[in-house]
């Protein structure tokens, strides 16, 4: 896996302890000290045999070597500092290449060195705490790690032409709709309209380009959602946090060789499973493939439905799901598609991030806001292709969201009016901001 360079005496000591725990079947986890005491031995050993001139060059600074190894074979060595730093959004590794996007966005490499080989063995240690593995025979695994706090993607050889990893840490664990409105993601109107949605079977589809903030907006919807409603949820790695009172999420698996032969369940199967258990809200992370089939099947289901799904604009996010759900292959005409979609889906909510630097006192921060909520008209009589509705508008990052003066589609405002009434408002007083007591 390694390309050609010299072998350093931190390398040579390093691949002899993993043979001298791999020989002496000691456990890192259950025994450190026994480690410890390993790689005192070790490199004591080396230096004699150095300064004896029977082995390489001695060591300048034994205790850096020797505290070096144990942060690489007890923790995550050149990874840990990374790790554990609030400010570090993402790590991405190329080889033995480590560099990581900071809270402000910028992109740092790590100057210390090491090989592709070290950085391998840590992030197969990564790995171990999900149950998981990369490897030739599994050259590619996601899966979310650090207890949860982080989703990372490994990609190697023969896929990759080296060792291929992004990890990416939430930073945002435990927000809700009060919360989006505190940052200035969003207003207290379209918190409070969407607050709403989420008391009734409504679909919601939250588009928007990687790590403009889909994730944590579905988590702070789910934290709206009545505890009596039943919510499923499905993803490929587990992201949503947000406590579910009536309900469970389920996170996919792939078929293993190495695990004594586990079928696969696919995004597909969970939410095919799900249709048929009865939710009051089916939730599915980053639909983007035969899974989006299976939504079309949510309206008969009398359930709602909340995804998030790639795209560069809310109008773009509907088409982006109806391609999705052709390309299943169940030979049914797009039109038809798009027409149970149109059905199946009331809103969608576009986020977006802006990674230029802009002048305030938060300088340099990656700014994330919600820059369009639509509402999706039922298609009519001959119509063919989507028709949206923008409801809240920001024209540019840092502009306000605004109603835009349209009323929602007849039949989401009836539904939602229902509700509604109970609270002593309505669709109308939300929309104008002359009363937004459900985000109070």
């Amino acid at each position: 896996m390694s390309k050609d360079r010299p072998v350093t005496a931190y390398e040579i000591l390093r691949l002899r302890l993993l043979d001298r725990i791999k020989e002496g079947k000691v456990d890192p986890e259950s025994d450190p000290d026994g480690v410890r005491a390993l790689i005192k031995a070790e490199v004591e050993n080396y230096q004699r045999q150095s300064q004896s001139g029977v082995g390489g060059r001695s060591l300048a600074n034994p205790r850096d070597i020797s505290d070096r190894l144990e942060r690489a074979i007890l923790a995550y060595g050149i990874l840990g500092p990374l790790l554990e730093d609030d400010n570090v959004e993402e790590i991405f590794i190329s080889g033995g290449d480590v560099s990581y996007l900071d809270a402000n966005g910028r992109l740092a490499s790590v100057e210390d060195p090491t090989t592709e080989e070290e950085v391998f063995h840590l992030v197969n240690r990564l790995l171990q705490t999900s149950g998981r593995e990369v490897s030739q025979r599994n050259p590619i695994v996601q899966a979310r790690v650090l207890d949860g706090a982080a989703r990372i993607g490994v990609v190697v050889p023969p896929i990759a032409d080296e060792l291929s990893v992004t990890l990416r840490k939430y930073t945002m664990r435990h927000e809700d709709l009060n919360d989006l409105v505190r940052f200035d993601s969003l207003s207290p109107a379209a918190a409070a309209l969407l607050h709403a949605a989420m008391l009734t079977r409504t679909g919601i589809v939250v588009s928007g380009i990687p790590a403009a903030g889909k994730t944590t907006l579905v988590n702070a919807l789910l934290r709206a959602v009545p505890p009596s409603h039943r919510v499923l949820g499905c993803e490929e790695t587990r992201e949503l946090s947000a406590p579910v009172m009536h309900g469970a999420y389920y996170q996919t698996r792939a078929s293993s060789s190495d695990s004594g032969g586990e079928s696969e369940v696919s995004l597909r199967d969970l939410v095919r499973i799900c249709l048929g258990m009865r939710p009051d809200l089916l939730v599915v992370g980053e639909v983007r493939g035969e899974e989006a089939f299976e939504l079309t099947r949510a309206g008969n289901a009398g359930c709602g439905v909340l995804c998030t799904v790639h795209s560069n604009n809310a109008a773009e996010a509907l088409q982006a799901l109806t391609s999705t759900a052709i390309m299943a292959g169940q030979n049914v005409p797009e039109q038809q598609v798009r027409s149970i979609f149109s059905n199946v889906f009331d809103l969608v909510v576009h986020c977006d991030r802006e990674d230029v630097q802009f002048k305030t006192e938060d300088s340099g921060k990656i700014r994330r806001q919600i820059m369009e909520i639509a509402a999706v008209p039922s298609l009519q009589g001959g119509e063919s292709d989507y028709t949206i509705e923008p409801i809240f508008v920001r024209e540019s990052f840092g502009a306000p969201l605004r109603w835009t003066g349209a009323p929602l589609p007849e039949n989401l405002r009836k539904r939602l009016d229902n509700v509604l009434t109970r609270h002593g408002t309505s669709v109308q007083r939300i929309l104008d901001g002359s009363n937004q007591r459900m985000t109070a």
